[in-house]
C-alpha cells in the first residue's frame, strides 16, 4: 500500500472519526524520535524474514478463546492485534508478530516480546503519551503510523490493530492470511481492552471502527495479493 493510495482511505477515517492530522504527524515524528534513542528499531526486511507465506492474524473478538482451543496454528505466523496477545498467551501460545498502539495489556505483550515477539508499534495522534511511556521498556521494534511515512516509520495501510495486522502481513509477503476472532459484532471481546473483564457490548466509536476494518479487509481481499479466509470456530 502506497501513501498515495492510502490516502483517500486517511482522510475519510480522520473526517468521520474526527482526528486531527496535525496530531497524527505528531505522533509519527516522536514515535521516530523515540526509536532512533533506543536504538531498538528494526527495518521491514527483518520483519520480512520472519512472516511466513501462510500467517495467522488474530484480533480480539468474543469467538478468539473458542477458536484458540479448537485449531492447530503450528503452520504459519502468529501475529496478534494488541490484546490479542493476552489471549494467545494463556492458551500457551507466543505471538511471532504483535501489532500494538500500546492499548492493550502491556505486562503481557512486555512478557511476549522478552520471549522473542517482535513489535510493530503505531503511532496516531491519542498515544503519545504511551509511546513515551512504554516504548524504552521493549526491543526488536518496528514503527508505523497512519500518516505520510517517515524513513524507519512505516505506512503499510490499515486502521484498527486488526485490519493494520493484516496489511501488513499481506506487504511483507504472506499469500494466505487466515483471521481468527474478527467477530465484527454487535459485542466487544473481553481481550479488547485491559480494563475489560467480560464481553461487552460495542459501543459506538467501536462500531464505526468496525465498519472502517470490515471495509478496509473487504478492500484488501480485491486488491492484494494474498488470499484471505476466516476461521470461526463452531457455535
Amino acid at each position: 500500500m502506497k501513501w498515495e493510495r492510502w490516502r483517500p482511505f486517511y482522510l475519510r477515517i480522520v473526517r468521520e472519526m474526527g482526528y486531527s492530522i496535525e496530531e497524527d504527524r505528531k505522533s509519527a515524528e516522536l514515535l521516530r524520535a523515540l526509536l532512533i534513542e533506543s536504538d531498538e528499531y528494526i527495518l521491514r526486511e527483518e520483519l520480512e524474514a520472519v512472516i511466513e507465506r501462510k500467517a495467522y492474524v488474530f484480533g480480539a473478538g468474543p469467538s478468539l478463546e473458542k477458536a484458540l482451543k479448537e485449531f492447530d496454528f503450528s503452520d504459519g505466523t502468529l501475529i496478534s492485534a494488541d490484546g490479542a496477545t493476552s489471549a494467545l498467551l494463556d492458551a500457551g501460545l507466543f505471538p511471532d508478530v504483535i501489532v500494538t498502539d500500546l492499548d492493550g495489556r502491556i505486562p503481557d505483550i512486555k512478557i511476549a516480546n522478552d520471549r522473542g515477539s517482535f513489535l510493530v508499534v503505531h503511532a496516531h495522534g491519542d498515544n503519545m503519551d504511551k509511546l513515551t511511556a512504554y516504548l524504552p521498556l521493549f526491543s526488536r521494534i518496528l514503527g508505523t503510523c497512519q500518516t505520510e511515512p517517515l524513513d524507519i516509520v512505516y505506512n503499510f495501510g490499515g486502521f484498527t490493530d486488526g485490519d493494520r495486522a493484516v496489511f501488513l502481513a499481506e506487504e511483507l509477503g504472506a499469500r494466505e492470511i487466515i483471521l481468527v476472532g474478527f467477530d465484527f459484532g454487535d459485542v466487544v471481546g473481553k481481550w479488547s481492552k485491559p480494563y475489560l473483564r467480560n464481553h461487552s457490548p460495542v459501543w459506538e466509536s467501536k462500531r464505526k471502527k468496525f465498519e472502517f476494518a470490515r471495509m478496509l479487509l473487504e478492500w484488501l481481499e480485491k486488491n492484494g495479493k494474498a488470499k484471505i479466509k476466516y476461521l470461526t470456530p463452531n457455535p
